[in-house]
């Protein structure tokens, strides 16, 4: 079939993007052990400057809150140098690049936080998985409440990040509300069993988001600020009794603050859950919509045409090939991902997939 309308431009908030083929954040552990970003990082995205946006993986807003261990932050100035460098070189390429901030919460672990017991909004573990440490593979630990008070210091801890990815070079940020980290423990009921301002009702648990999101909106302006959710994702031990109901309300807030798009992670990892967000997601939002999980450049190319959505999110896909568009484009054969080398250290697996022309 055609892939036509994966090439045409799409106006996201005050981004104009090229064409409609974005890059997913992918944890990748290529930082350096005080969490700054290298020049290897800088020549991977620079090398996948062809998508109609990057979205640049998981970035600590705050220190102290690791969960991968070589994972980026934004919190440091010798971050900010170090991200300089990496949109300068995705700029240099003609791409657009923003920064996805985030907070690991209960996923974080002491072994990689100076011994420091992670927050969560209720004192309960990730369990059935284990977390990679200087000293191997870990079991999660159970996390510290966090109180009411404390709150605003994580607030503040967005907005002091997207005032350095503003200094970084970023076109815009991406707030992470996705797959069982600090914003979405608190969103998502199965994680989420606190009483008072932040527990409870969809409305209590949804407010630490949006106090995060209009924190970055004053920042950067509503029009460079984009949103991603997971309402169905059962990674890190999350659940939610209302998926759909999360969505809407979601997607309706969102709405009304004029985001410059609003990215939905569609499905579950494990298939443990099962239902349809993206309709619902639709139907409340009216500005540029992202599916993301599965999607093929066929059902893309569908479900835009459809009205379904605005933009497809691809993630293992640009992984592995850095010229997806020209790929999809020509109709070619796309590079498989090297599972074994997501995460580990080096270029293998990283920068030598081998674009169209040298494959």
């Amino acid at each position: 079939m055609s892939h036509a309308t994966l090439f045409s431009p799409l106006q996201a908030g005050a981004l104009h993007l090229p064409n409609r083929i974005l890059m997913a954040p992918l944890t990748r552990c290529r930082a350096d052990a005080d969490h700054v970003p290298t020049p290897l990082m800088a020549e991977y995205y620079s090398q996948r400057a062809s998508a109609g946006l990057i979205i640049a993986e998981a970035t600590m807003a705050i220190e102290g809150n690791s969960s991968f261990w070589m994972e980026p932050g934004i919190y440091s100035e010798a971050q900010v140098k170090g991200w300089k460098v990496v949109t300068d070189a995705v700029h240099a390429k003609g791409g657009q690049i923003v920064l996805q901030i985030w907070h690991g919460g209960r996923a974080c672990h002491p072994l990689l936080n100076g011994g420091a017991q992670p927050v969560a909004p209720s004192a309960l573990p990730i369990v059935g998985d284990e977390v990679h440490t200087p000293e191997g593979k870990k079991p999660y630990v159970t996390p510290r409440e966090l109180r009411d008070d404390e709150i605003p210091g994580i607030v503040a801890g967005f907005k002091h990040a997207a005032e350095n990815a503003k200094a970084a070079g970023f076109d815009g940020v991406e707030v992470h509300g996705a797959n069982g980290y600090l914003l979405d423990e608190f969103l998502r009921d199965g994680s989420n069993k606190r009483s008072g301002p932040y527990g409870g009702s969809i409305e209590n648990r949804a407010r630490l988001m949006f106090e995060v999101l209009d924190a970055v909106i004053g920042v950067w302006g509503a029009d460079r600020v984009g949103l991603r959710i997971s309402p169905l994702n059962s990674y890190n031990s999350m659940l939610d009794s209302d998926p759909v109901a999360i969505t809407t309300y979601v997607a309706a807030q969102c709405n009304a603050r004029g985001l410059a798009y609003l990215h939905v992670m569609r499905s579950d990892f494990f298939q443990a859950q099962q239902g349809d967000v993206m309709t619902p997601a639709r139907a409340a939002f009216k500005g540029v919509l992202i599916g993301n999980m599965g999607y093929t450049a066929d059902e893309a190319s569908q479900a835009i045409s459809a009205g379904q959505l605005d933009a497809v999110a691809f993630g293992t896909s640009f992984l592995a090939n850095p010229d997806l568009p020209a790929r999809i484009a020509a109709k070619a054969p796309l590079n498989a991902p090297n599972a074994a080398k997501f995460y580990s250290p080096g270029a293998e697996g990283y920068t030598d997939y081998p674009a169209l022309s040298a494959a």
